[in-house]
């Protein structure tokens, strides 16, 4: 990895740090500021607004300036809430930090998706793509593990200050490594927008969002499928959650990998359809903990492994609107965590076992497999 795509990296350990680390603190945040873990629950839910809301804004906002320059107030404003969230003194001001620190989320990946294709060798898009989210999957292997350790042990406040202390770093490494490069925007926002006013444009995200969905039924509802399917003990689960940390690192590369040697959007039909065989064996194996462990990793390395596929399929369609469409799919993400935890637990609202959220799961990547299977047939020609 280079040194300019170390410092997009940077930036995805401190997003991917912040985003997640939240649901293990949610115990003690909700202690601490007195409110009900489910009113503390919706930090997450605001963060995700966040997200969504902030990926086309801002991106509409600053595509005419450099992108160096556009990726480090991205930061900045990142750094700004985090630290706020971090001092907040109550409920209402913590969530709207959450809100407003989530708002340069998909923005910053979908500046960084395309500057890191400019930056990367010819034939290696697809693999600087997953370079600059490596620091996504080191965060759930090691940082969010070690803050949540923090921030339990210590105070939650500690969980946000070295996530903002990471901003700042990243602030100072785009500054030193990221070279100037010209404003992405060939069009006006108008005529990028035009994209999205297609079917394609939004075939492509209901795959994201209803495909990746399945991922999500499993992850959402892993803690409690460990403890009470496989049999593990509630402080095994963290060990756990390494491991599928673990499998999101090497399914990271994995896919980068694919997508640069082979059609992408053959690799990202290739890892859905693995997505469905895998969940459909938690389904009927969870109860032996050694292949549970083998399903976590497996699974862990799968919910990664699409990130770069389906962000090569993207900017190949999205001629003139690669950046915008970048952020899209930012968003789409958070939509699919949603719907997928959203799914999966209906069965469990009926009293069936934890074992069935994957199988829900299982479903929703089936159907992101048919919705890739009709774009191709319809539009594989654009993609070569």
């Amino acid at each position: 990895m280079t040194k300019q795509l170390f410092s997009l990296a940077l930036g995805g350990l401190a997003i991917g740090t912040t985003e997640f680390v939240i649901m293990g603190l949610l115990p003690d945040v909700a202690k601490d500021i007195e409110v009900s873990i489910p009113i503390a629950g919706h930090l997450i839910s605001a963060y995700a607004l966040g997200v969504v809301v902030g990926s086309p804004i801002l991106v509409a906002l600053s595509a005419k300036f450099a992108p160096r320059n556009v990726l480090i107030v991205f930061m900045i404003l990142f750094t700004f809430f985090n630290a706020l969230s971090a001092l907040a003194p109550d409920y209402n001001t913590l969530l709207l930090s959450r809100f407003f620190s989530g708002l340069p989320h998909g923005a910053f990946f979908g500046v960084g998706t395309v500057v890191a294709t400019r930056l990367a060798v010819e034939g290696k898009s697809a693999q600087a793509i997953a370079s600059m989210f490596t620091g996504l999957t080191v965060a759930n292997l090691a940082m969010v593990p070690l803050v949540t350790f923090i921030g339990h042990h210590l105070h939650w406040r500690f969980a946000f200050g070295i996530v903002a202390i990471i901003g700042i770093i990243t602030i100072f490494a785009l500054y030193k490594w990221l070279p100037e490069l010209k404003p992405l925007r060939t069009i006006t926002f108008k005529e990028e927008l035009e994209f999205f006013k297609t079917l394609k444009a939004w075939h492509l995200l209901m795959i994201v969002s209803i495909g990746f969905g399945g991922l999500f039924a499993w992850f959402s509802y892993i803690a409690p499928l460990l403890i009470h399917v496989s049999g593990f003990d509630e402080a095994s689960v963290s060990y756990m959650m390494i491991v599928a940390g673990a499998g999101m690192v090497v399914g990271n590369i994995f896919g980068g990998y694919l997508a640069d040697k082979y059609n992408p959007l053959k690799a990202l039909i290739f890892l859905l359809s693995m997505m469905v065989l895998s969940l459909v064996l938690v389904f009927f194996f969870s109860e032996n903990k050694t292949i549970a462990i083998l399903l976590t990793f497996i699974c862990g390395a799968l919910a990664m492994s699409i990130s770069s596929p389906i962000n090569m399929v993207m900017l190949k369609s999205a001629k003139n609107s690669e950046m915008l469409g970048a952020a899209f799919i930012q968003s789409a993400f958070n939509v699919s965590n949603s719907l997928g935890a959203f799914v999966g637990g209906i069965p469990l609202l009926f009293g069936l076992s934890f074992v069935y959220p994957s199988i829900v799961g299982a479903g929703l990547a089936l159907l992101g497999v048919v919705l890739c299977l009709v774009f191709f047939k319809r539009y594989e020609k654009d993609l070569r």
